[in-house]
């Protein structure tokens, strides 16, 4: 097997078990937490484009952008139970969005068939992006404008790695993040960012920092350490006893964010903007 396909397919098994379970089940907390996210990824947006949510999970952005203006909008996840909840949540607000349970990277798009492509913290888990912006490109029409939100570095979101530093004593086993490798903080060097889509038929590209204030509160903090991220899935294993311990110990470390009742904290991302070329 290839190392490629070894990494798509260790996203997928993630994303259909434990990781995409925690997001299912934490919907609701994370659609707050992320909310401020949406009018700027929407915003511009025009009635007649077609949209392509890429990794759209439980679907949040998706039903924004089929809000404004009646867009028409797909949304493109490989998670199954993330996308079962998306369609649920769709069919009980009486939308149009469509959500196709797929690989972004290897799915066989209808050439041409969107004309806006967003994405919230979607596109940086492709084992193979360059390939995965090309597969892209064929899905868009000329001149289709691409909008994508994605984390900056480790180091410049300490709320984000907080947690497995702190449990890193405890928990061994947690997986090390390596620089470029499908993650988090995949697209955190821009000049990289700019290589893959300009190899992949984007053009105009333009990267931006996005700094977003975002809260939730204080009693979400035990839930959102228990279940999401690495040391959420990582707790699971744990005996009742030593994860109650140690859930105890990330509230603690996670204290000089808690302020009057919210946790806040700032996300540090790039917006990154670019054109289908001809």
């Amino acid at each position: 097997m290839s190392t490629l396909q070894s990494l798509s397919e260790e996203q997928s098994r993630l994303w259909n078990g434990a990781g995409g379970q925690a997001w299912v089940d934490s919907q609701a907390l994370l659609d707050e937490l992320f909310a401020p996210f949406e009018p700027v990824l929407i915003d511009g947006l025009q009635a007649h484009e077609r949209v392509l949510d890429i990794g759209c999970g439980t679907g949040a952005t998706t039903l924004a952008a089929a809000r404004r203006q009646d867009a028409d909008c797909v949304g493109v996840d490989v998670s199954a139970p993330m996308l079962a909840l998306a369609q649920a949540r769709s069919e009980r607000e009486g939308s149009q969005a469509r959500f196709v349970c797929a690989d972004a990277q290897s799915h066989v798009f209808d050439p041409a068939s969107f004309d806006r492509l967003i994405s919230r913290f979607g596109v940086m888990f492709f084992a193979d992006p360059q390939a995965a912006f090309a597969n892209l490109r064929r899905a868009a029409s000329d001149g289709a404008k691409l909008r994508l939100i994605v984390w900056r570095s480790a180091a410049e979101n300490p709320f984000m790695t907080l947690a497995e530093r702190t449990a890193a004593p405890w928990l061994p086993q947690l997986p090390v993040r390596r620089p470029g490798s499908p993650g988090q903080f995949a697209f955190a060097e821009t000049q990289r960012v700019r290589e893959l889509l300009a190899a992949s038929g984007w053009g105009g590209v333009e990267i931006s920092p996005l700094d977003v204030p975002l809260s939730m509160p204080e009693s979400a903090l035990v839930p959102y350490l228990s279940r999401l991220g690495p040391v959420g899935i990582a707790l699971q294993e744990l005996e009742e006893g030593a994860r109650a311990a140690l859930v105890e110990r990330l509230c603690g470390a996670f204290a000089p964010f808690v302020r009057g009742g919210r946790v806040e904290f700032e996300a540090a991302c790039w917006m990154i903007e670019a054109q289908a070329a001809p």
